[in-house]
């Protein structure tokens, strides 16, 4: 299963070890990282019930405007994300990609843009609620900060979290980025029964290249 959402059908291949924590894979141009439970892979038509299944009803309301009212829907996103297979990826339980056709999504990283810089990157992650609870969203998000710091030269990864999401917060304390700002009403993703905007608290996290354990290995400190 897909146990997130951010889309080329899913082979089992050897892996290539890299020495930077995860396997990184080529094949045919795709990028594939595995780590010891996942595959982070770009996403393929066969995950549109997956992905359905998160954005069906986001868990949190920061992806409240992607919400996707239908199955077709899910395809259409799918088609559009899999355009993008070096940012985009979706992350699939290892055991489950090996023993079936249909790779089961567990989640992804969601787009990860270039911000404030070519150096710089926002990534964002969600999980769907039914492998919540089992380190699947640290051990993708590590194996993509690694990606990001020692294969996309990123010097800094920031993200942002809203005050009452407490599951994030915590995994980028894990990840260990550290929490840099505190902006109050700083955006609206819902409207209340009025119709009227929902302001809502933000946190920024930060890490950066010097401060990612990986880095200082691959770097020789």
């Amino acid at each position: 299963m897909v146990l997130a959402t951010a889309l080329l059908p899913f082979e089992p291949i050897r892996t290539c070890r890299d020495n930077i924590g995860s396997g990184l894979v080529p094949l045919a141009g795709i990028l594939l990282i595995e780590t010891e439970r996942l595959i982070l892979r770009p996403f393929a038509p066969g995950d549109a019930e997956d992905v359905y299944e998160c954005l069906g009803e986001p868990l949190v309301n920061c992806f409240a405007d992607m919400r996707l009212n239908s199955p077709e829907a899910a395809r259409a996103l799918i088609e559009e994300r899999s355009r993008d297979q070096e940012y985009c990826l979706a992350i699939v339980l290892k055991d489950a990609a090996r023993s079936s056709a249909r790779s089961r999504l567990v989640r992804s990283p969601m787009p990860s843009k270039r911000m404030r810089g070519p150096d710089t990157f926002s990534p964002c992650w969600m999980l769907n609620k039914r492998y919540h609870g089992k380190g699947y969203a640290h051990e993708a998000a590590h194996a993509f900060f690694d990606y990001l710091f020692l294969k996309k030269g990123a010097r800094r990864v920031y993200a942002y979290t809203e005050v009452g999401n407490l599951s994030s917060q915590g995994l980028c304390r894990r990840l260990g980025m550290r929490q840099e700002g505190l902006f109050r009403e700083f955006i609206s993703f819902v409207n209340d029964e009025d119709g009227e905007p929902v302001y809502e608290d933000t946190m920024e996290w930060a890490v950066l290249r010097k401060e990612w354990p990986a880095a200082g290995r691959r770097d020789g400190h």
